[in-house]
């Protein structure tokens, strides 16, 4: 089995003036394959995804957003 994968939500432009710009928010890629995310800011929360593309499809905003991945990939 995979191990956990670290990722930074980073935000070009900020289409929905909420978020801001800039590193957003961090994340997990499980080694099923599911998502959690933990949004940074005044309001911070956590949200959890089936996928990353279910997680890129909601929040990439079209490329305004890139997912970043943090770590190295680790051998299984």
């Amino acid at each position: 089995m995979a191990a956990p994968r670290l990722f930074t939500l980073e935000r070009d432009t900020d289409i929905t003036g909420i978020s801001g710009t800039g590193t957003v928010a961090d994340g997990v890629v499980w080694p099923d394959g599911t998502v959690s995310i933990r949004w940074r800011g005044e309001r911070p929360s956590t949200v959890f995804w089936e996928s990353l593309e279910h997680a890129e499809h909601v929040h990439g905003h079209q490329g305004a957003t890139r997912f970043v991945w943090t770590d190295a990939p680790k051998e299984s």
